[in-house]
């Protein structure tokens, strides 16, 4: 009964540290409206989606380029400093990985992720700019921290 014991209380640490370990490693999806809400932390990896704003585009030295992204109602503006995907462009849906800056107003971006053909928009970025149309809010992934 001893050994039986022991290797239940081993398996259920192992559970605890693997739970614990892809809760950090979790990116969470935040909208334009969220972030200028205040909703979205400020020092883990968050995503995110919108829409790439018309003639927000400006490329910087070497690698780096800011642009907006638009839900609709909000806007955020994103620094990258990496090569874009071939299919990014203005008024494109996209994804953007990375931290928000201090006073969580602009996002340090450290992937972005275009849509794959023009008929596609990450379900993301399409059910937070319909929410934002309607005037609604999205509801904070279980277990965010804000």
């Amino acid at each position: 009964m001893l050994f039986v014991g022991m290797i239940v209380a081993g398996v259920a640490v192992a559970a605890g540290l693997v739970i614990a370990a892809m809760g950090e490693n979790m990116l969470y999806f935040y909208s334009p409206s969220q972030i200028r809400a205040g909703e979205a932390p400020s020092g883990p990896s968050i995503r995110v989606g919108g829409l790439v704003v018309e003639g927000s585009v400006r490329r910087g030295e070497g690698l780096e380029v800011s642009f907006t992204l638009t839900d609709g109602a909000e806007t955020v503006d994103v620094r990258y400093a990496g090569i874009l995907p071939d299919l990014f462009r203005e008024g494109q849906g996209i994804v953007a990985s990375g931290v928000l800056e201090a006073g969580g107003g602009r996002l340090r971006a450290e992937e972005v992720l275009a849509k794959h053909d023009e008929n596609y928009m990450p379900p993301e970025v399409a059910e937070a700019m319909e929410m934002a149309r309607q005037g609604g809010k999205m509801v904070p992934p279980h277990g965010a921290r804000q």
